[in-house]
């Protein structure tokens, strides 16, 4: 396995977000209503690991350190994992598990619709992320991933449902996965491969 130690340190990582969350809400640190926290922190913790893994490909781009890409598939999965945690807390700390109100909860919440629509996505993903797939679908494989793209958009759409009276952090993160989504046009990518030799030179 190549980059065990820059792995370890991504699994370690995400890991400890979640666990440190469940940690705060035993101990009562997250207020009153501390299922609704870990609902929002899961859900943003999710769009954050996507918005890193579509990072990757422009960082290997530009530096040209194979790493970044090694661990975009690591990336992927848990961004997928912190979106199901999030669904599942969800259906615990707001629905209690009454699955007859999730019904009433699609016709007056329709972001509810529009996440659900992007975690299927996820999970199409996750399941064709190993290299059985990749062989199985050759060139189709990168089409299909392309789905990350609305994704993506998607999980924004989601996000800005929730958040539409404070735009500000929304914005932020709709900003950056624009420039993902600019930097990995094909005239963009060849100037990044045009400048990094440059930079290497220089340096």
């Amino acid at each position: 396995m190549r980059y065990p130690w820059f792995r370890l340190a991504i699994f370690v990582l995400s890991a400890c977000f979640p666990l440190w969350w469940l940690y705060q809400a035993a101990m009562q640190m997250l207020g009153p209503d501390p299922g609704k926290i870990l609902v929002d922190r899961l859900g943003l913790g999710g769009l954050i690991f996507l918005l890193i893994t579509l990072a990757m490909t422009p960082l290997q781009r530009i530096t040209g350190w194979a790493g970044w890409i090694v661990s975009r598939r690591q990336l992927g999965l848990w961004s997928f994992a912190y979106i199901v945690l999030h669904l599942s807390a969800y259906l615990v700390f707001i629905l209690g598990l009454d699955f007859a109100q999730l019904a009433v909860e699609l016709s007056k919440r329709p972001y509810i619709i529009v996440g659900s629509i992007a975690l299927l996505g996820l999970l199409v993903l996750a399941i064709t992320s190993n290299r059985y797939s990749q062989r199985r679908l050759g060139a189709r494989w990168k089409k299909l991933h392309k789905l990350t793209y609305a994704i993506v958009v998607l999980g924004l759409v989601h996000f800005l449902w929730i958040v539409r009276s404070d735009l500000a952090e929304w914005s932020v993160y709709a900003a950056v996965g624009l420039v993902l989504m600019l930097l990995r046009l094909p005239a963009v990518a060849k100037r990044i491969k045009r400048v990094r030799p440059r930079v290497s030179q220089l340096s």
